[in-house]
């Protein structure tokens, strides 16, 4: 038996090379990879002696050769196969460890060039995988130094079994897919354009195999992306507690869309993939009062993001009630010392919390499809703002207006959001019609902070309104000011409506559905 050996990753390759060796396997390499196991006093037959042509370009040309690959895609059961590569004076390969260049470690870099990531795009190693996983029945290909001692194991024992073999080809073609993808990814990156591809490819590696997904029955995993992860939960560090569910997950990437709306310290409870309240003001415990105010039956089993470090005095709040899990940028270490006297109190640290990544995509698997959208990134167009009733707001019902369109933009549709004070006063979303949503976001601001809180606050509403329903019932709520879209034809009706009970309503001109 021959194996060619050639590998970026020199994990365990020293002692894979012994033990075949052992096995009377011959041994064929090429640079770095025949110099480390030469070094360890193993034979090596070079490259140019199989081809009889030498290593060129830099090395860029070594294996790319009829006799490695005729000797790797000859079928041994073909009579006829087995003729042509003995007149040919080919040799079979019976084995191929190969691993790829670094193309992601290089990408990864922080001072990383275009020239440098083309230099790291393997071509050689891609080939002899593929012909090698091709002819699998025949040849045994190893891609994962974990996959060595299965490899050794059985050859110890007489073969490598015939499922052995398909194991190992269909997890090279996954890992060349990847490879390939992450490549085009990078390059379409690189050349910025804003276009939705003709072909999208993405590829992900798995971060955790989870217990179960959004229900028991449902297996689950998470995977992340090889870029771009910078201020997701990818990126984050648990400090403590239990591991991320599916739920948790979903949830927690939730409540960190809507925390990036911010720059003043920030708290945003999150239940259910709803912001159940969100609190802004001048210190993270200020914040996190609002927030829990806002609903603290809700906020209950929720998940609680923060822009700004935890110091003990907000933790000693936090730990009043169960939470699923506490993120920040930052924690004091007596804040750490008291959260983490809740035994499954999940803690994550997300360095750069606060960044948006504006080449991201949203993408919602459906069934036989996907279907693929730019991030939605933008709040509003100050240029498109118009106040279209007779009063005008102040300054301060404006500021409070620019607060709840932040949060609306990140409930669920039908979305309405009532604000005050830099605090969620109700929430209401998810609903089939507006008017429940309304009904709902103003029955809990009565419910939790008071009727005489809900009087004088502000509307947001995700999309427009078909009835002038919303706006009496704000009326009857003593909200004194609303944002929405516009558009409706029947638009003329609720600013009728405003203008009847001296609200201020402006039209922002975009809407902000999340389905």
């Amino acid at each position: 038996m021959r194996a060619l050996i050639s590998v970026s990753d020199k994990t365990g390759i020293t002692d894979l090379a012994s033990k075949l060796n052992k096995l009377g396997v011959d041994i064929i390499s090429t640079g770095g990879t025949a110099k480390t196991i030469e070094d360890a006093g193993i034979p090596v037959i070079g490259i140019s002696d199989v081809t009889g042509f030498p290593e060129c370009l830099d090395g860029r040309v070594k294996t790319l050769h009829p006799n490695i690959h005729a000797g790797l895609l000859a079928m041994r059961d073909n009579e006829d196969h087995m003729n042509q590569i003995k007149d040919l004076g080919v040799k079979p390969i019976d084995i191929v460890v190969v691993n790829l260049y670094p193309f992601k470690e290089t990408i990864l870099k922080e001072d990383v060039t275009l020239e440098d990531a083309i230099e790291n795009i393997d071509i050689g190693g891609p080939t002899m995988l593929r012909s090698a996983a091709k002819n699998n029945q025949d040849v045994i290909v190893l891609v994962d130094p974990k996959d060595y001692d299965l490899v050794i194991k059985e050859l110890e024992e007489g073969e490598v079994s015939k499922e052995t073999r398909f194991y190992l080809a269909s997890k090279v073609f996954e890992h060349t897919a990847h490879y390939d993808a992450m490549i085009a990814n990078y390059l379409r990156e690189e050349r910025e354009d804003k276009e939705l591809p003709e072909t999208l490819t993405l590829t992900f590696e798995k971060v955790q195999q989870m217990r179960y997904g959004e229900n028991p029955h449902q297996d689950a995993a998470f995977y992340e992306e090889v870029t771009g992860k910078e201020g997701t939960l990818p990126a984050a560090k648990q400090l403590h507690g239990k591991e991320l569910s599916y739920n948790n997950i979903n949830d927690a990437n939730g409540a960190l869309e809507l925390l990036k709306e911010f720059t003043e310290p920030a708290i945003v409870a999150v239940k259910h993939a709803n912001p159940c309240g969100v609190g802004t003001a001048d210190t993270i415990y200020h914040a996190y009062m609002k927030a829990y105010q806002a609903d603290p039956i809700s906020i209950f089993g929720g998940i609680v993001v923060s822009n700004k470090k935890i110091d003990k005095k907000t933790a000693d709040e936090m730990v009043k009630i169960f939470l699923e899990i506490v993120i920040a940028p930052e924690y004091d270490e007596d804040a750490l010392e008291v959260l983490k006297s809740k035994k499954n109190l999940r803690i994550l640290q997300l360095d750069d919390i606060d960044y948006i990544n504006k080449s991201a995509y949203d993408m919602k698997k459906v069934g036989g499809g996907m279907i693929v959208q730019n991030k939605d990134l933008v709040l509003y167009k100050e240029e498109d703002f118009k106040v279209v009733t007779d009063r005008k707001p102040s300054d301060k019902e404006m500021e409070d207006l620019i607060f709840a369109w932040k949060i609306v933009k990140h409930v669920k549709s039908n979305g309405i959001a009532l604000a005050k004070d830099g605090q969620s006063v109700g929430l209401g979303g998810g609903q089939v019609n507006r008017i429940w949503a309304a009904e709902q976001s103003i029955e809990h601001g009565i419910e939790f902070l008071g009727e005489e809180t809900v009087e004088g606050s502000v509307l947001a509403s995700d999309a427009f309104f078909p009835f002038p329903d919303v706006v009496e019932a704000a009326a009857r709520a003593g909200i004194k000011a609303i944002i929405q879209p516009g558009g409706s034809i029947k638009d003329q009706d609720s600013i009728d409506v405003c203008n009847k009970y001296g609200i201020t309503m402006i039209f922002t001109g975009m809407r902000h559905f999340k389905h």
